[in-house]
């Protein structure tokens, strides 16, 4: 008679069941160029940008420590408005056939303001919605749920860091990961990338 083995459980470094804090440093550590460096709570770099093109680019890429490409993000112009596509990336390989996520800016048509942006992952709907200030934003779930918030980073003693600093805190049972590509995209649109 054979036996039957549960299939193991597969492991993704970039989802965990509890609470997630890192702490994004809006510039590159290459010199010159702009990105961005993400750091766990144990000050340890986990992701980031390094855009050798110039402010606003066309297409950034979302890497590893090691430099392992997870997502490249490219922008689609659309007459006046813009979107963004999120290609998931696998051993060098980019998947171009169908984006990961598309990030799309809203406008308030007759002011002009800034409404946040609509974010599709597959069937799953998102927006970004930006807070008061100019870096603070949330990324919240269609129930309107926060699943991110992004703001400027205090020290422990309670003092503001600089507005290239932000604290981001992503819920449990999110893919780090994407929330990353998606405070990229957001520092695209802003134009602080």
């Amino acid at each position: 008679m054979a036996k039957v083995y549960p299939k193991a459980p597969t492991f993704s470094p970039h989802v965990t069941s509890k609470r997630e804090s890192f702490t994004v440093w809006m510039k590159s550590l290459v010199y010159q160029t702009n990105g961005c460096t993400v750091y766990n709570t144990n000050g340890d770099i986990v992701y980031r940008v390094d855009n050798y093109d110039k402010k606003g680019s066309n297409e950034v890429h979302l890497m590893d420590l090691r430099g392992k490409v997870l997502f490249t993000i490219r922008r689609k112009k659309l007459l006046a408005f813009g979107s963004w596509d999120g290609y998931r990336c696998s051993d060098s390989y980019i998947n171009e056939e169908k984006p990961w996520f598309q990030v799309k800016k809203c406008y308030r048509m007759l002011m002009g303001d800034d409404l946040g942006c609509r974010v599709t992952v597959g069937c799953d709907k998102f927006r970004i919605v930006r807070l008061a200030g100019k870096t603070a934003f949330r990324i919240v779930n269609v129930d309107g749920d926060i699943v991110a918030e992004a703001k400027r980073k205090q020290s422990s003693s309670g003092v503001l860091l600089g507005d290239d600093v932000l604290a981001l805190v992503v819920e449990p049972h999110m893919n780090h990961s994407l929330m990353i590509a998606l405070l990229i995209v957001y520092g695209l649109i802003r134009r602080r990338m």
